[in-house]
């Protein structure tokens, strides 16, 4: 963690809309703007690469933040009026009855609808109604946890990756007194009861990266974190293939966010491609709304067009981007520590570069 950057601090001018619920304003002004990246061999503790996040772009300077889901849920849904979500409603099973989508749930009642658009994660039911094969395992597993400085920390403005001997973990700070990690490995037998409790799986990542060359101040994050509910849990990814050939939507049904394109974590696009979908989905809607509801199915496969290939990138530079930074095989280890690693930094911005367009 040398040449440290300064830690800008949020300008108060950020989010005044006196509308704006007040912690929605607190939140926004104190997300950290981050700068760049640096990658670390956990083998040697020597900086592999270093890649600036201030970059020009395609449409303009890069910005990279990073954002606390219920933080990013509580601001999507405070702009739906009340009463549009309802709770406590998953979907067992989906029929068509003509130009109607009939969803029967689990407590029994069935809704009605003309459009039906699957949000619902990973194990969609709605992919599986379409006939997208399930999401495969990619034989590594990731938990993550989130450390609290109540009187302020001492990481830049800068994601810290550590990578190599078999695990790829991540620190970054989110604001001037909370800082993100993460960790994926390879699960093995020798693992033992780490995934039984919380406190035995900070043991088992905490012994693990003791074992490298890792800073103490990253330690520390995780050593005084509160870890999310899910202790680990298995990375799955859709098969590129499958979208290819799959059926991504069908009449008035399609799949969006997770159940379109789950993803291994490297690239940290889930949830951004996500909102991607949701504008593409958006303009494609519009213009069929606009016509009085005529044309929905064709606006649908409209979209579904428009994703196919998006998605099939992403999962793709996720799968191998991460493939490469754990392996422990030799070839990959030394193409990577020789120049892989700069080029795999790239890929994570480069990734981020899309313009999908204005609702």
């Amino acid at each position: 963690m040398d040449e440290r950057l300064p830690r800008p601090r949020c300008p108060r001018r950020w989010g005044q809309d006196p509308a704006a619920p007040f912690a929605l304003r607190e939140e926004l002004c104190l997300l950290l703007l981050l700068h760049r990246m640096v990658t670390f061999s956990a083998a040697t503790g020597e900086a592999a690469a270093k890649v600036s996040l201030k970059m020009q772009g395609k449409s303009g300077p890069h910005e990279i933040r990073c954002v606390k889901r219920d933080f990013l849920l509580q601001t999507l849904e405070n702009e739906l009026p009340k009463g549009t979500i309802r709770y406590s409603s998953k979907i067992v099973a989906i029929e068509e009855d003509g130009n109607v989508t009939v969803l029967h749930l689990a407590d029994g009642s069935t809704m009605k609808t003309k459009v039906l658009i699957g949000c619902d994660g990973v194990n969609s039911v709605v992919a599986k109604w379409l006939g997208l094969p399930k999401p495969i395992l990619s034989g590594r597993s990731a938990t993550r946890g989130l450390a609290e400085y109540p009187a302020g920390h001492d990481f830049g403005p800068e994601i810290l990756q550590f990578i190599g001997q078999g695990f790829r973990s991540g620190v970054l700070p989110c604001s001037d007194t909370s800082v993100y990690w993460n960790y994926t490995w390879y699960p093995s037998p020798a693992d033992g009861d780490a995934e039984e409790s919380v406190a035995k799986m900070r043991s088992f990542v905490l012994a693990k990266l003791r074992g490298a060359k890792i800073p103490a101040g990253a330690l520390d994050v995780i050593e005084r974190s509160e870890m999310s509910e899910v202790v680990s849990s298995p990375l799955r990814f859709r098969s590129p293939l499958a979208l290819v050939r799959g059926s991504i939507s069908r009449g008035g049904v399609c799949v969006a966010g997770d159940a379109l394109h789950p993803m291994t974590p490297e690239l940290g696009q889930g949830g951004c491609a996500a909102l991607e979908d949701g504008v593409v989905l958006a303009q494609c809607l519009g213009d069929a709304f606009a016509a009085g509801h005529e044309g929905v199915a064709a606006a649908l496969g409209r979209y579904a067009e428009a994703r196919r290939w998006r998605s099939v990138q992403l999962i793709t530079a996720a799968y191998v981007v991460g493939f490469i930074q754990q392996s422990n095989n030799v070839v990959v280890k030394f193409l990577r520590d020789t120049f892989l690693s700069p080029l795999l930094a790239k890929t994570l911005v480069a990734m981020a570069d899309y313009d999908c367009g204005t609702l």
